[in-house]
């Protein structure tokens, strides 16, 4: 009796291989829609930092030029030296913002920016997800006299 082996251990039986199936697609069903709804949130939220990075550029430019750029003269007056308007002199070699170009928010639209604004000084806004004015949720605008 001392040599013979177990043959009843070889495996899992097809039930058990169906309760585990059945376990991982329910916690599928309840935590897929948890994960896939974060991209969204990580746009809003770069949304966010390059506004501030863009008033952070304006606020320099304005401390070189003592005027914020018209808003005829835009955002690009950030990377290139205006040559219409309010024409800066002390303008920055390499102008204001890294990598020399003006961002576009994270759905590939450019940033809107007015100035004066209607908020304070200038406004610049992104209109989110769906690329118009207003909306609620993921097409909600991005403003920055809202951002804290």
């Amino acid at each position: 009796m001392p040599n013979r082996i177990r043959i009843d251990s070889q495996g899992f039986t097809l039930i058990e291989l169906m309760v585990v199936i059945i376990i991982l697609g329910i916690l599928a069903m309840y935590v897929g829609p948890k994960i896939m709804g974060r991209p969204e949130e990580a746009k809003q939220v770069k949304a966010k930092v390059d506004i501030s990075a863009l008033e952070t550029a304006l606020k320099l430019y304005k401390l070189d030029s003592g005027v914020y750029p018209s808003t005829d003269q835009g955002l690009q007056a950030l990377v290139e030296k205006p040559e219409t308007g309010n024409v800066p002199t002390k303008w920055r070699e390499g102008g204001y913002l890294e990598k020399n170009k003006v961002p576009k928010d994270p759905w590939g639209n450019e940033f809107v920016y007015i100035s004066p604004g209607v908020h304070g000084d200038f406004d610049i806004i992104s209109y989110g997800s769906d690329g118009v004015p207003g909306g609620e949720g993921q097409n909600k605008d991005i403003n920055n006299w809202e951002i804290e």
